[in-house]
């Protein structure tokens, strides 16, 4: 699931005004060639060069293994080889590495905000729930962290993940206090579904992907579950229509072949859905 990621890597610490990857090499410290370093890797990222950025980020960390936020790009880049952000193998995933440098960053810096929502989503992938509560509670709680729907949405999904489900639920409705984080209104239909309210479930999985954005409209996960939850609720026209959409957007992932699967099981046409279906923005 894309989004799960993304949101994340983009909060991206400033490059450090007047370094740069041009000039001698040799003649800078090696704090500024590290910062070279980073500024070629974060340009790497935004241009989708994943692996050449993950290259540079680990060598600014060798240059200068107190730079927080090399330490945290390195980590964040080994995180995205293990969620499917594009089209990455799964083979790839490193979570050990991933957890070492987000763990690195935050010793360094311990006021790195994202360096610990970073590793609160680490441990949530390892399966390590209870630690990731105890990393991200303190985040929710902090006034000055900008992007704190991310810690919210985190912090749900790991209560909901551990089996404290009405808890996610509360720490995921204030989650989608952001309007446009669909993967936190996929998350709380998740956790309503858990909870066998399949009404909320339908209502917060409609939400996620009637976000006015391509990637939330995209988010096949979640046209997966609604379909699922709507099969459920026996509106088998609009379940199967969910299908459909899922396996439009692809029918090789793993996400897309269990639709296709779904589709046979429940008997649903496999013709894609009209254009534009219910959905509306």
């Amino acid at each position: 699931m894309r989004l799960t990621l993304s949101p994340l890597l983009l909060v991206l610490p400033l490059a450090a005004a007047g370094c740069s990857p041009s000039g001698n090499p040799g003649a800078q410290s090696p704090e500024r060639q590290a910062e070279a370093e980073y500024d070629v890797a974060r340009d790497l990222y935004y241009k989708g060069q994943l692996r050449s950025a993950l290259e540079h980020a680990r060598k600014a960390v060798e240059l200068d293994d107190d730079n927080s936020k090399a330490l945290y790009f390195a980590g964040m880049l080994h995180l995205a080889f293990c969620t499917g952000v594009q089209g990455l193998k799964a083979s790839d995933c490193q979570l050990v590495e991933a957890e070492k440098y987000a763990r690195r960053a935050l010793q360094q810096d311990g006021t790195f905000r994202d360096a610990r929502n970073g590793l609160g989503q680490v441990l949530i992938l390892e399966g390590k729930f209870k630690d990731a509560i105890e990393i991200l509670k303190p985040l929710v709680n902090d006034p000055a962290y900008a992007a704190v729907h991310l810690a919210w949405g985190n912090l749900g999904w790991a209560q909901v993940q551990s089996g404290a489900v009405d808890e996610g639920i509360a720490s995921l409705k204030n989650a989608v206090t952001q309007p446009k984080f669909c993967v936190g209104f996929y998350r709380l239909g998740i956790a309503y579904e858990k909870k066998g309210d399949l009404a909320q479930a339908e209502s917060s999985l409609s939400e996620a992907v009637q976000v006015d954005s391509p990637d939330c409209q995209e988010l096949q996960d979640a046209w997966y579950e609604r379909g699922v939850v709507r099969l459920r609720l026996g509106k088998n026209a609009d379940g199967c229509a969910d299908l459909a959409r899922c396996r439009e957007l692809s029918a090789d992932t793993d996400v897309g072949k269990q639709c296709v699967q779904l589709q046979v099981k429940s008997a649903c046409s496999t013709a894609a859905p009209k254009s534009g279906g219910e959905e509306k923005t």
